[in-house]
């Protein structure tokens, strides 16, 4: 499985009065993650909605356990994998190292949605498209960033 790795330092503003990271900021790192990891894998965000008829690639569930704290100035490595495809959704996991010790396990689950056949008004889930799913399941895909 493809796995996208990427050094992200902690900037005054992901911090709270305590001086560490307030965590709702983790979920923004951790929703760029995604991104950055499928324009790696050489599918941008954009390109995915205009080739599929999407309307976007929502999260529908997303939680963490925080280890480790960090604070302003530390330099962290999220790394990021798709841990499994079903239908129209997938897994996300992103584990956050500091040094070499775990800071921090988060999921994510997306789903793949497009208007509605019947009624553009509404939305509907959308199929994975095969090519995604197997450009993932490469291990060998060399990651930018």
């Amino acid at each position: 499985m493809f796995v996208h790795s990427r050094d992200v330092q902690i900037q005054w503003g992901d911090c709270d009065p305590a001086n560490i990271v307030y965590y709702p900021r983790y979920f923004a790192m951790f929703d760029d993650s995604t991104s950055i990891m499928f324009e790696a894998a050489g599918f941008s965000k954009q390109d995915i909605i205009h080739k599929y008829g999407l309307v976007g690639i929502p999260m529908v569930d997303t939680r963490a356990k925080f280890h480790i704290p960090s604070t302003h100035g530390d330099w962290i490595r999220i790394e990021s994998r798709i841990e499994s495809f079903k239908r129209s959704s997938f897994e996300v996991v992103h584990n956050v190292f500091k040094g070499e010790a775990l800071a921090i396990e988060a999921f994510e689950t997306r789903v793949l949605v497009g208007k509605h056949p019947d009624d553009p008004a509404r939305l509907k889930s959308a199929p994975m498209p095969q090519e995604i799913i197997e450009r993932f399941m490469q291990g060998s895909l060399s990651p930018r960033g």
